[in-house]
């Protein structure tokens, strides 16, 4: 006889492990569906929501006025049509009138057929049509010659005022521009990029199986935040003015480029600032695949040797050590040969001038002057060098002068604490060769010189919104005060001493004062790598102040690689020189602009009516 199969322990054990199960399979559940209830919700719903990022509207940007609209955004639309919502019978129909409505060619005409037999559920027809272009559309599918076909806005950013040369828009490099992504690309589009984008919506919808938001089903996670207007300080007319006198230089000189600013030395504003070439900044895409690089600012992202311009440091140097008078005495000896011999400088004609004033050095624009003014800063090269080295950084050179535009550059000094200085190297320093700065440092620099020793800090906008700026100066008493009437009275001398340059820089009833600098340019690419100068190629520059009773403005010039038509030791002339643009500008400037004449600190008077420009090298 078989016994018995069951078994009350063994049925009891079976029970227990059940149970067990039962309980692990149920403490699972619960944990997946009550403590891990939210984790999953969003899991699920991350799978099945789109998430949507609506661009607000971008902020304007105006001129000084606010009535003068330099940059803004209208909307073009993208025309869509849901192909797989289109019946048959009305394909051929609907394709025609779209064909006739965007003026499509036969290959764009043909591409849309494809599109239509294509019964995709969304297919773009048109990309950036203008308003005049989609009110027919509208018109169409109101009155059903159209169906399935939908607009959809899309932000374009327009610059309406042209500019002073053709295909180009007024204030190009200043304003930079807007890419396909809504993204400022250079100048004030890309410096102030947060304040004009504002703060996009952001929306949550539920999406079907072809990606597509489901109708209704939006949640708004972020309202967003319309783009804030920005005011300039440029003045519109004036920057037009500018345009046009940089084209026209341009033109008769052959240069690379020409670039200038005007600037407020007292209150750091600038009034126009511009270069040419330019560019038309609504057709960026164009000038992209053409040139980039007429996108970049060379007022502050260009450096350059600037040659004689660079005097007026080593007379800051020197008169505030009380190393030199502008009457003390220096013997001009048309060459000074350095480091015993071995090296070498030189007045641009070779001649030795004999005993001149300091001040002379400077207006005769004297090599050989300045180099022995230089060496005297100090007691040895090293002493000498780091006194000259001093006023420089104290100048802002060597440092972004932090104006409010995307893409500066610092420019380049050598310390001497760092390299070991010869004096061939003190010596080109003191006339502006062995450095490399930027036209809107040298502004700044000349700035301090005639408002009483202060940094301001240059700057293009004047206002955010219904918030007026008005920047605090980088630094003030880089200087005693009680130099800059010597600096304003020594500039002044500069454009009233040489006979041939007064004649044509000559302002009726306004203060003039300025230097000039022409300086050669290295080529480090020349004599098979090992570098040399460019031949008969110039870098030409003028820095000076234009005013009625006292400096009211700093304009500052730079003609980039030009080519002089008359070539003679001691004279290089073009046909437009530096400072007879300066002078052209100047005046638009100071008969343009309505200047406030309490601004900013007081400043010495000169003598009106008597103006004239400085000698170059």
């Amino acid at each position: 006889m078989l016994g018995r199969t069951d078994s009350r322990p063994r049925l009891l054990v079976l029970l227990v492990v059940l149970v067990l199960v039962a309980g692990s399979l149920f403490a699972r559940l619960a944990w997946w569906q009550v403590a891990q209830r939210d984790t999953l919700a969003a899991a699920a719903k991350s799978q099945t929501a789109l998430r949507v990022e609506l661009a607000s509207r971008r902020g304007s940007i105006y001129d000084r006025t606010g009535t003068v609209l330099l940059a803004t955004t209208v909307d073009h639309y993208r025309v869509a049509l849901a192909a797989d919502q289109l019946p048959l019978d009305r394909r051929a129909s609907v394709g025609e009138e779209l064909v006739s409505l965007l003026g499509l060619d036969p290959t764009a005409a043909a591409a849309l057929r494809e599109k239509i037999a294509s019964r995709k559920p969304y297919v773009i027809v048109a990309r950036e049509v203008d308003e005049t272009t989609a009110g027919r559309v509208r018109e169409a599918i109101a009155d059903r010659r159209l169906s399935n076909v939908s607009l959809e806005p899309i932000p374009v950013r327009v610059y309406p005022q042209p500019g002073g040369a053709p295909k180009t828009t007024l204030a190009a490099k200043v304003l930079g521009f807007v890419n396909g992504d809504g993204a400022g690309q250079y100048g004030i589009e890309q410096r102030y990029q947060d304040v004009l984008a504002g703060r996009p919506r952001v929306v949550l919808a539920e999406r079907d199986a072809s990606n597509q938001p489901i109708p209704g089903t939006d949640e708004v996670v972020d309202s967003g935040a319309p783009g804030v207007d920005l005011r300039l300080t440029i003045d519109a007319q004036l920057q037009l003015s500018l345009e046009q006198e940089l084209l026209a230089a341009w033109v008769a000189d052959h240069p690379i480029e020409v670039s200038a600013i005007v600037l407020d030395p007292y209150t750091g504003e600038v009034y126009a600032e511009a270069t040419y070439p330019s560019y038309d900044g609504n057709d960026y895409k164009a000038v992209a695949k053409d040139d980039p690089s007429k996108f970049l600012d060379p007022i502050v992202s260009s450096v350059y040797e600037p040659g004689s311009v660079f005097k007026l440091m080593t007379a800051v140097a020197a008169l505030e050590r009380g190393k030199v008078a502008l009457t003390t005495k220096v013997h001009d000896t048309g060459t000074l040969r350095l480091d015993g011999g071995k090296t070498h400088v030189d007045d641009a004609d070779h001649r030795a001038m004999g005993w001149i004033s300091f001040a002379d050095v400077v207006a005769w624009s004297r090599n050989v002057g300045a180099a022995k003014v230089a060496l005297t800063l100090g007691h040895t090269v090293e002493t000498a060098a780091t006194a000259l080295h001093d006023t420089w950084v104290r100048l802002g050179f060597g440092d972004k002068t932090g104006i409010d535009l995307a893409g500066e550059v610092g420019g380049l000094v050598r310390d001497p604490a760092l390299t070991d200085w010869r004096q061939i190297d003190l010596a080109n320093g003191a006339f502006g060769q062995g450095v490399a700065v930027t036209p809107i440092q040298l502004a700044t620099a000349y700035a301090s010189f005639v408002n009483g020793g202060t940094l301001v800090q240059p700057h293009v906008v004047a206002g955010i919104g219904s918030q007026a700026l008005q920047p605090a100066p980088r630094a003030t008493g880089i200087f005693s005060p009680s130099l800059t009437p010597e600096l304003v009275q020594l500039l002044h001398h500069v454009v009233t001493t040489v006979p041939f340059y007064k004649d044509r820089t000559l302002v009726p009833g306004y203060v003039v004062g300025g230097k000039t600098g022409t300086a050669q340019i290295w080529d480090p690419a020349r004599n098979h790598g090992r570098g040399g100068w460019k031949v008969n190629l110039f870098n030409y520059s003028f820095v000076g102040y234009i005013g009625k009773s006292r400096p009211d403005l700093i304009v500052a010039v730079r003609i980039r690689e030009g080519k002089p038509t008359v070539a003679r030791i001691g004279q290089l002339e073009m046909p437009v020189m530096s400072f007879e643009l300066f002078r052209r500008i100047a005046t638009d400037a100071i008969t343009t602009l309505d200047l406030d004449p309490n601004r900013g600190s007081a400043a010495p008077s000169t003598e009106a009516g008597t103006t004239a420009a400085a000698s170059g090298d």
